[in-house]
């Protein structure tokens, strides 16, 4: 069973869209501090199949405003929490700053060996670039120190505007994310789970998990 890792059930909801076998796991890895998204889902899917012992998924998403910067981007939830949606909204606009896109990466990790997606802008040694005798001679016992784990990325990212709020539907920033005319809080759930960040990242892994 495909463990997706994750506090919201409306992400699983859409993980089940592209994948037969998932099942919410609500557990609440360490979520570390770094510029990019990739680093972030990696640690947190070595972390999380430790916890479980099965086959994860671990997402890491968030909105980039590129004449911000690409505020509020990895840091996305915690300004959601600080700040509010609407008011990244207003910043957005009133810099004149509406072009935008959402991202998201998906890791992987099942404690077996594969090719793993490098992460390079998180310096610190991982382990995932050593082969698997190397990864075995690393540890104190049979078992690959979580640290050490493979993990597999996948990213998707939809290209949209920042607008003022509209909509009732789905959550975070979606009210002020508008894609070819809609927002994501505008659209229904098939929709929105069609053309989303996190879709395109669940199919990507759902191409690649087939032939797993």
């Amino acid at each position: 069973m495909l463990r997706y890792v994750t506090t919201n059930p409306g992400k699983a909801r859409e993980a089940r869209e592209y994948l037969a076998e998932v099942e919410q796991f609500d557990f609440d890895y360490t979520e570390i501090q770094a510029d990019e998204l990739g680093p972030i889902a990696a640690r947190g899917a070595r972390e999380a199949y430790a916890a479980a012992g099965e086959p994860v998924i671990v997402d890491d998403a968030g909105l980039f405003v590129e004449g911000l910067d690409g505020f509020p981007g990895p840091y996305s939830a915690y300004v959601e929490e600080t700040l509010g949606v609407e008011r990244v909204g207003e910043l957005a606009r009133d810099a004149g700053a509406t072009r935008a896109h959402f991202r998201c990466v998906i890791g992987y990790c099942d404690g077996e060996d594969f090719d793993a997606t490098p992460e390079p802008v998180d310096r610190e040694r991982r382990g995932q670039d050593l082969d698997a005798a190397a990864r075995a001679a690393a540890t104190t016992d049979d078992t690959v120190a979580a640290g050490d784990l493979p993990v597999k990325l996948f990213e998707g990212a939809v290209p949209g505007t920042i607008v003022e709020p509209r909509g009732d539907g789905g959550f975070g920033y979606d009210p002020i994310f508008e894609h070819d005319g809609t927002t994501f809080a505008e659209m229904d759930p098939e929709r929105k789970n069609s053309v989303s960040h996190r879709g395109r990242a669940l199919a990507k892994f759902a191409d690649w998990y087939a032939e797993r």
